[in-house]
């Protein structure tokens, strides 16, 4: 989670919501990377979207069965479908999101019955650090009279 933190960070400093997410199997990180949604104007290109993509191409596979993802904050619709269409074992979140999150506290998308994989999920490591870069973020944009999008 702290790789994951790291690269929230620097996506912040990109200009982008503090969102890091890390792939990892057996104890070996296989991808690393943080939002940048605004970087390649892309709306898809959460973090969690761009390291799964990294961690595919690593692997040379497009399953990646015995990895866990870590990520800042619960995945959205989005990126929770598609650990579960990249068959990932685990999903560790930092934090919550009451706005969009699809682990449990909006929707819950890994449990469906309706979907062929199941994808564990757990919150809570390192979850002060997780929600202040998040609370950080939308605060400051607050403070300074930016627009604020809180998609997380």
């Amino acid at each position: 989670m702290r790789l994951a933190i790291e690269a929230a960070e620097a996506a912040a400093g990109n200009g982008e919501i503090p969102v890091g997410a890390v792939i990892a199997r057996d104890g070996k990180v296989l991808a690393a990377a943080g939002n940048s949604i605004e970087s390649e104007g892309d709306p898809t290109m959460h973090a969690e979207i761009a390291a799964i993509r990294k961690a595919a191409k690593a692997l040379g596979t497009k399953w990646l069965t015995g990895c866990t993802l870590y990520v800042t904050v619960e995945p959205c619709t989005m990126c929770a479908g598609a650990a579960v269409l990249a068959r990932l074992d685990r999903i560790v979140a930092g934090t919550v999101s009451d706005k969009s999150g699809a682990c449990g506290s909006v929707l819950d998308i890994l449990e469906s019955e309706r979907l062929n994989h199941r994808v564990g999920y757990s919150v809570g490591l390192l979850e002060k650090e997780c929600a202040a870069l998040l609370s950080g973020f939308f605060g400051s944009l607050r403070k300074n009279g930016g627009p604020v999008q809180e998609r997380y």
